[in-house]
């Protein structure tokens, strides 16, 4: 596949044949030709487990220092006083068994993250093909099942992601845009890192960390060195 000038450029940067400490990667990131746009910068981090066993599941959320440079949208289910409460801490959308057909047919997802309350998830089970695939069914883990929406929504707001591994092993997480600069990158690096490294399953065997990489949206994939 032929790469454009501007990928180029940046592959320059990069030495394929080396591994980076993750503060000299984000520098490189920083150093390389810009886009148009502010481009998010990627972790990818393969894991020494098996997500087919149930045992050796790797999925948590953080909150990020320096948030991800993304506003995120999001919707909540609940009633009567807790969608007040909802409402004043900054959702942007508050509802409950009236919003399932617009979700269903109107393929409604102008959101990011559902909250709900726990009274709400037998309405919200009836969205579950629909919302499953997309990874937006709340959950008590990720702490999207909650009576506390005012801290649910709070922690959304300013940064909380959630990080689970996908069907080879590999956690794919935005952890902010290039335009932080390297030391605010490094930050959400590290404390993203250390939640990962805490979510070790006791089945995992061997090494549990494989491989970690940082790219850009548009740009090369750097090797970061694993202590």
């Amino acid at each position: 596949m032929k790469r454009g000038k501007r990928y180029q450029e940046a592959a320059k940067l990069v030495d394929s044949t080396k591994s980076y400490e993750a503060k000299e990667a984000l520098e490189i990131i920083e150093k390389m030709p810009k886009t148009k746009f502010d481009e998010t910068v990627e972790l990818h981090v393969k894991l020494g487990v098996d997500s087919k066993h149930a045992d050796q599941q790797v999925r948590g959320t953080v909150v990020l220092p320096n948030g991800t440079g993304k506003s995120q949208k999001v919707l909540v289910f609940a009633k009567g006083d807790k969608a007040k409460e909802a409402e004043a801490a900054g959702a942007d959308y508050v509802g409950a068994e009236e919003l399932v057909p617009k979700i269903e047919k109107e393929n409604w997802f102008d959101y990011d993250v559902i909250v709900a309350t726990p009274d709400m998830m037998g309405v919200i089970g009836r969205l579950g093909k629909v919302l499953g695939p997309k990874g937006l069914m709340p959950n008590p883990k990720s702490g999207t099942v909650t009576m506390d929406v005012t801290k649910a929504i709070s922690e959304i707001k300013s940064g909380k992601v959630e990080y689970r591994l996908d069907k080879t092993n590999i956690i794919h997480l935005g952890i902010g845009k290039v335009s932080f600069g390297a030391e605010k990158l490094n930050e959400n690096y590290e404390t993203i890192l250390e939640a990962i490294i805490k979510a070790k399953p006791s089945a995992a065997k061997g090494q549990y960390i494989k491989s970690v990489a940082l790219t850009t949206t548009m740009g090369p994939s750097i090797r970061i060195n694993q202590k």
